[in-house]
């Protein structure tokens, strides 16, 4: 195989396909099909040597760094469509969401599922707290959920709108902040209160209403960027218009 490219850009869509592109040229150099169903999510290792596919109702890692049109991990607890994924920093663990209503995590070295966490709802975004300690959690019913990792319990709970999806949930890049963004088009901000370690409690910050349709993706801007702005898009609108949080 060519040497890998240093960015690594890869795409999948519900024709059963994910392919790796080159991204200055523009060239297509691998293709794998994925006969088991779509494509929900994918996400990529931090160390850049896998690339995790999210369908229903498994997950399976690809290695980025061979032609083999094989997994080479797969992960097969879920029941239903898998939302979400991502991985701790290190990449030594993996979580993820389903409408089958868990929240999951998984040890890449021991290659099964070490804890399941019950949302009672569909949920439909999980995203990792800076800590790297607590996940966060968004379902159908319109609840948020944070997850202790170290507790292994539910510490701490709220719900925006009764019976309105959340969608999309972002975290500020130091934990200082959490955006949601629901069916109703829109986005909540709170500011992260902590105890001596990690996140306690959610303290109202802002209600935007960014659109007049359910959002899809929300998202803060990392630490190099223009601090604390917002981006969020909803599933119709060409445009993509941007928040700045404390300016409201």
């Amino acid at each position: 195989m060519s040497q890998q490219p240093s960015v690594i850009l890869a795409t999948a869509s519900y024709d059963h396909t994910i392919r790796f592109w080159e991204a200055k040229s523009g060239r297509c150099y691998r293709t794998i099909q994925y006969p088991d169903s779509q494509v929900n999510r994918l996400e990529i290792t931090p160390h850049k040597r896998y690339l995790a596919v999210a369908g229903n109702p498994s997950i399976r890692l690809f290695d980025v760094n061979s032609n083999t049109p094989q997994p080479v991990m797969s992960f097969d607890s879920h029941t239903n469509n898998v939302m979400a994924v991502g991985f701790q920093y290190d990449g030594n663990w993996m979580y993820s969401g389903s409408e089958d209503g868990t929240v999951r995590i998984w040890d890449l070295r021991a290659r099964g599922c070490q804890r399941e966490y019950e949302s009672r709802g569909a949920v439909n975004t999980v995203v990792l707290h800076p800590n790297q300690t607590e996940l966060i959690s968004g379902d159908q019913n319109g609840n948020i959920r944070v997850w202790d990792l170290t507790a292994n319990s539910c510490s701490c709970e709220l719900v925006p709108e009764v019976d309105t999806a959340v969608r999309s949930l972002t975290v500020m890049w130091d934990g200082s902040l959490v955006v949601a963004a629901n069916n109703n088009g829109t986005c909540y901000v709170w500011r992260l209160l902590r105890g001596s370690q990690t996140m306690t409690n959610f303290e109202p910050l802002h209600k935007l209403q960014a659109h007049n349709g359910y959002i899809l993706k929300c998202l803060l801007s990392p630490e190099f960027c223009e601090p604390h702005r917002l981006v969020s898009h909803p599933f119709w609108e060409p445009f993509f218009p941007f928040w700045p949080i404390y300016q409201y």
